[in-house]
């Protein structure tokens, strides 16, 4: 860990050249990274950093490329979502150098940060009605994370859904069957599994209110619709703050 003065105040830095502590930046502290980085922030760069950190505000997780994009779209316009226009930004790239110089984590995928995840709630999650081991299903033994989602998600299919919402004391019905698939769409399309407030947000967007608002999706899933949904809908657990 080393440190970066900026007007006379010492600030801890990562490693990865990241600010250690995300409560600490401030716009000169930004200016400080980029003109480190041969940049001179202008104001679309400081539109792009903007959106970045009220993204990171608002769900306490940076977004992934495929959602940046998207965000970048709606709020500045689709002529500027583009890797190119991103690339003349930030040119070591936007996920990595402009939100380090937004002052914000790297967004992982749940791909990478899935294995520290079951390690840190295993032991929280012992009493659990869902499976946490190993489990036979139609003649094959189907491996589960302690936290209960899939360790090969290949291995999901529609009755395998159904048979571990049974053991979650589930019955599957239609309203439950059109948040698995969103869920599904959602994850083979941005590459994450969407927290709640990523979940309702989106699928509200597509759907209507009247499906997805927070008291009806904890009514299908009350152990949380993104927590106990990814697991039925055979995906990894979403990154950043869950149900």
């Amino acid at each position: 860990m080393t440190n970066l003065v900026v007007n006379g105040e010492n600030f801890s830095i990562l490693t990865d050249g990241r600010l250690a502590n995300v409560d600490q930046w401030t716009p000169d502290i930004a200016n400080a990274f980029a003109k480190a980085d041969g940049i001179e922030l202008t104001n679309a760069h400081w539109d792009l950093i903007t959106l970045m950190r009220g993204y990171y505000a608002k769900y306490n997780t940076s977004p992934v490329r495929k959602l940046l994009k998207r965000e970048i779209a709606k709020s500045l316009g689709p002529e500027l979502a583009n890797d190119d226009y991103l690339m003349s930004m930030f040119p070591n790239d936007i996920q990595i150098q402009g939100t380090r110089i937004a002052g914000i984590p790297i967004a992982h995928v749940d791909a990478e940060i899935e294995h520290s995840i079951q390690l840190r709630k295993a032991e929280t999650r012992q009493n659990t009605p869902h499976y946490s081991q190993e489990f036979e299903f139609e003649g094959k033994k189907i491996a589960v994370y302690p936290i209960g989602n899939l360790v090969n998600l290949d291995d999901w299919s529609e009755p395998l859904a159904e048979h571990m919402a049974e053991k979650e004391g589930i019955k599957l019905t239609n309203e439950h069957w059109e948040v698995i698939r969103y869920l599904r769409k959602f994850y083979f399309q941005y590459g994450i599994t969407p927290m709640v407030k990523l979940l309702i947000k989106h699928m509200a967007e597509e759907h209507g209110k009247d499906v997805s608002n927070e008291a009806r999706l904890y009514g299908l899933f009350p152990k949380g619709p993104s927590r106990q949904g990814s697991r039925l809908a055979g995906l990894p657990e979403p990154q950043g703050c869950m149900d």
